[in-house]
C-alpha cells in the first residue's frame, strides 16, 4: 500500500536511509504503486520496491554500511 508519510515505511528502511533518501523511495514507492498495479496485481507490491530501491541507488550508494548521496549523480558515463 501507498505510504503517506516517512514516519509509514517500514522500520528498517527507516533506520538505514537519510531523509532525502526515504523521500525518494516513498515517491518512486508511491508513483509505482499506481502504475503498475494493474498490469500485475499480485506483484504490485513488490515491483513497487523494487522501483522504489532502484530510485535510491541512483542518488544514493552505500559505504562502510552508510547510505551517502553520490558525487557522480547527474554525470553521463
Amino acid at each position: 500500500m501507498p505510504y503517506l508519510t516517512n514516519a509509514d515505511l517500514p522500520p528498517s528502511l527507516r533506520r538505514r536511509l537519510p531523509e532525502h533518501a526515504q523521500d525518494i523511495y516513498r515517491s518512486a514507492f508511491n508513483n509505482a504503486w499506481d502504475r503498475y498495479g494493474d498490469s500485475n496485481p499480485e506483484r504490485r507490491e513488490e515491483i513497487a520496491h523494487r522501483v522504489a530501491w532502484s530510485a535510491v541507488k541512483k542518488r544514493y550508494r552505500k559505504a562502510d554500511g552508510v547510505w551517502i548521496p553520490r558525487t557522480d549523480y547527474g554525470l553521463s558515463a
